[in-house]
């Protein structure tokens, strides 16, 4: 039997996480997060086997975050109250983890993509599909074709209240929940207003 790791998961991802926030993804090596931690590298290449391992892995962990409680938002019972839900908690999830909203916000997904360990490819692929699912079960809810309209109420435009000031490094104003619920419901029921 080995010796358990000395060095959680989740702590060597947050010390990740933090270097992504402060210089970007280009910032974080594997000498920079053990030093961030006090580890020796090979403590972190223990566990990730390369820096595109452990950054896929927190870019991984940081969307799996956040789809938490998309999903239970997006699972409210009335369709209003689930759209309301949904855009409030991209941008209140933004607001409250600054660094992990940073690295989605910063990083397209194609492009760490192209550097990721062929390892990830099932667990990547199947990434959105919980979140896929909830924003068809919301369409199937609405007349017509619906789903392009959800999709862009509940992502782009929460996103769109939140990324200038997550990338800019200040804090997300309160009222732009108001602003994602209000702008996000007037799309959904564009049809009906």
């Amino acid at each position: 039997m080995g010796r358990p790791a000395k060095f959680a998961a989740d702590q060597i991802l947050d010390a990740a996480a933090a270097l992504a926030a402060e210089g970007g993804h280009e910032a974080v090596t594997v000498t920079a997060v053990a030093a961030r931690i006090g580890a020796p590298s090979g403590s972190v290449y223990h566990r990730y086997g390369s820096r595109d391992l452990l950054l896929a892995h927190l870019w991984i962990r940081a969307v799996r975050r956040f789809q938490e409680g998309f999903l239970v938002a997006a699972g409210a019972p009335g369709l209003a109250e689930a759209v309301r839900a949904a855009a409030a908690h991209v941008v209140r999830w933004s607001a409250e983890h600054p660094d992990e909203a940073r690295l989605l916000l910063a990083h397209d997904v194609a492009e760490l993509r192209e550097r990721w360990p062929a390892e990830l490819g099932e667990e990547l692929d199947g990434l959105n599909t919980a979140v896929a699912a909830a924003l068809r079960e919301l369409a199937a809810r609405l007349p017509g074709e619906a789903l392009e309209r959800l999709t862009f109420a509940l992502v782009d435009v929460p996103v769109a209240a939140v990324r200038r000031h997550v990338l800019a490094g200040r804090a997300v104003p309160d009222s732009a929940v108001r602003l994602a619920e209000t702008a996000a419901l007037a799309v959904v029921l564009e049809g009906d207003l």
